[in-house]
């Protein structure tokens, strides 16, 4: 008779740490298989709309790129404070807040011209992020709050504060009654990195900011300090090491990064601010820096699964007749299986063989 056990590995498979997001990603498209014959459509023509039909064309892998960006940006910096075990869980309320401390920039500043406003907007997006995320680091150091649910709860607040801004004192009187604010200006939004195309000058920064936490994170004193404390937590206190501030530039890193990535979309595709503006992108970014494994370099190609994962759910909406939901049950899935491999770093599956007891 065999049984099966999981049995605990003398210390973590750094072979399957790597596999892992690779099986995750496969049996995501097995299931979306599955998924697609359960829907009664085609499966294969599932598979070729939702995974091929994005990148048929330079255009459409512009806009893998174009879309890969505030992952790219929010992942990077989650994965920071994700090393030291803080978790901010809020990235899409400090978007918002990025997007609207940049839009207010751009709105004081739009009789002005030159390349003094758009830096205006970047500081602007990520001070707005930066203090949307402070909220909860104070709450975590001087009250014992826990952030994920601060920053979660934050996340709500970000969505009605935005909502009051454009259906307030920013919507454009020229705008038909429709929640947005005005237009930007010519100076206040990134330039095209490729003509015809929509791709922007933010892909570049956040190529730069995935360098800089790549280096941050694997050759600075700080980033070691910050590893210590999320890898061994009586280590690092032993050591001396600043839980508070640990927590702080966790939180603060995460909130700079997220707030770029509003800046990066008010000032990119959207021209303007609306209360759509947040789509998913915070929350997305957190599958990403784990499927990336918290390392920039992973995080990068992370981030273009889950930017294809978007521009599938758009194409199976609009070839399928599906919802656009079907894009976050592909991101559920995948976090599911994950979630799953991740089990076998540490653990191991041990078939065993037994004798069935005489007379059973």
């Amino acid at each position: 008779m065999l049984s099966f056990k999981l049995e605990a590995r003398p210390e973590a498979s750094r072979t399957m740490s790597y596999l892992s997001p690779l099986i995750a990603v496969v049996l995501t498209m097995l299931g979306g298989l599955l998924l697609f014959s359960a829907l009664g459509k085609d499966p294969l023509e599932g598979f070729q709309v939702f995974f091929l039909n994005p990148m048929r064309s330079w255009y459409g892998v512009s806009e893998l790129l174009l879309k890969a960006v505030p992952l790219m940006l929010i992942a990077v910096g989650l994965a920071i404070g994700f090393r030291a075990n803080v978790w901010n869980i809020g990235a899409e309320g400090q978007f918002i807040l990025g997007a609207c401390a940049a839009t207010g920039a751009a709105l004081l500043l739009e009789d002005v011209s030159g390349p003094q406003v758009l830096l205006a907007m970047i500081v602007a997006g990520a001070l707005g992020g930066a203090a949307w995320a402070a909220i909860p680091a104070f709450l975590r150091t001087r009250f014992n709050a826990n952030e994920i649910l601060v920053s979660l709860m934050l996340v709500y607040v970000a969505q009605l504060l935005v909502s009051w801004l454009v259906f307030g004192p920013w919507m454009d009187p020229d705008g038909f009654n429709f929640p947005q604010s005005k237009m930007f200006s010519d100076s206040a939004l990134l330039p095209m990195l490729v003509e015809g195309t929509r791709l922007n000058l933010a892909f570049v920064m956040a190529l730069g900011v995935l360098v800089v936490g790549y280096v941050f994170m694997h050759r600075s004193y700080l980033g070691f300090k910050m590893r210590v404390a999320g890898e061994a937590a009586d280590a690092a206190r032993y050591a001396g090491f600043s839980a508070k501030r640990m927590v702080w530039f966790g939180m603060l890193a995460g909130g700079v990064c997220a707030g770029l990535a509003g800046m990066a979309e008010v000032a990119g595709p959207m021209g303007q601010l609306t209360d759509k503006v947040a789509s998913g992108y915070g929350f997305a970014a957190i599958i990403v820096a784990f499927v990336g494994r918290l390392n920039p370099i992973g995080i990068f190609f992370a981030s273009l699964l889950m930017a294809l994962l978007f521009l599938g759910g758009e194409q199976a909406q609009l070839y399928m007749s599906l919802p656009a939901s079907i894009s976050k049950v592909f991101q559920g899935m995948l976090l599911f299986f994950l979630l799953g491999s991740d089990l076998f770093i540490n653990y191991r599956l041990r078939m065993r063989r037994t004798l069935a007891k005489a007379g059973a």
